[in-house]
């Protein structure tokens, strides 16, 4: 059978016309259409019921963090300095950018519980350090071998804070120094303008109280109490 021959076998076919298939639809519909309504409710019915469970991972994504946990991800908190008299100049330095940085934002923000106006950390010019030394001090003494060291720095600057705020602020950062990280502070304190033996009675007094965890115990007495020390039993054995 040719091309030809099949197209015209075709074209004697005829389409059925629109208002047959009109009709079929509609017997379709008032058939068929009711069963696979039923069936879709009833596979509903059947299926299992995952709206709570997933209402409930949608809760868990929305959870909040105490605000402690929020504020290691967010920028230190700061007072604001109602003078701006500065109180004290720390001065962080460390070989490490990493350790430096992370102590420095621990700095402010245990400063920011405190009440202090903490202002910085601003960058210091670097410390550059370099020797140069022979390899050995055998066969290699001629060639020469360079060592350097960069030291970073960071201020901290605290305004119109209390001395003893101060002090408890620095006491707090000694006592979880982090390692590989230096500490240098310059403190401000007000007092009178008139000379006065009290500058010279409370540097004593602080000589005195530090001084005492320093060498003996206790003092060695009057000269009368040395003397019987001396003639007493003990001390004549250890002559013998």
């Amino acid at each position: 059978m040719s091309l030809r021959s099949l197209g015209r076998s075709f074209a004697h076919v005829k389409s059925p016309p629109f208002y047959l298939i009109s009709t079929g639809q509609k017997a379709w519909s008032r058939a068929e259409a009711p069963r696979f309504h039923a069936s879709l409710s009833r596979n509903a019915a059947e299926a299992p019921n995952t709206a709570p469970k997933d209402a409930a991972h949608e809760n868990e994504r929305h959870l909040r963090y105490p605000r402690s946990v929020q504020a290691l991800y967010l920028r230190p908190l700061r007072r604001e300095a109602r003078y701006g008299v500065p109180s004290c100049d720390l001065q962080l330095r460390s070989y490490s950018v990493r350790s430096l940085e992370f102590y420095a934002d621990f700095a402010l923000r245990a400063a920011y519980y405190l009440k202090l106006p903490a202002f910085g950390p601003v960058p210091l010019p670097r410390i550059t350090e370099r020797w140069t030394v022979p390899r050995s001090s055998f066969i290699f003494k001629k060639s020469q071998e360079n060592f350097e060291r960069i030291t970073m720095r960071r201020l901290i600057q605290i305004r119109d804070g209390n001395p003893e705020t101060v002090q408890i602020w620095l006491a707090f950062l000694q006592k979880h120094a982090y390692a590989g990280v230096g500490m240098k502070a310059n403190l401000w304190e007000f007092g009178k303008l008139a000379p006065d033996g009290d500058l010279e009675a409370n540097a004593s007094q602080e000589l005195e109280e530090r001084w005492s965890h320093f060498g003996l115990d206790r003092s060695l007495g009057t000269p009368d109490a040395i003397e019987e020390l001396l003639r007493s039993r003990r001390f004549k054995t250890m002559g013998s």
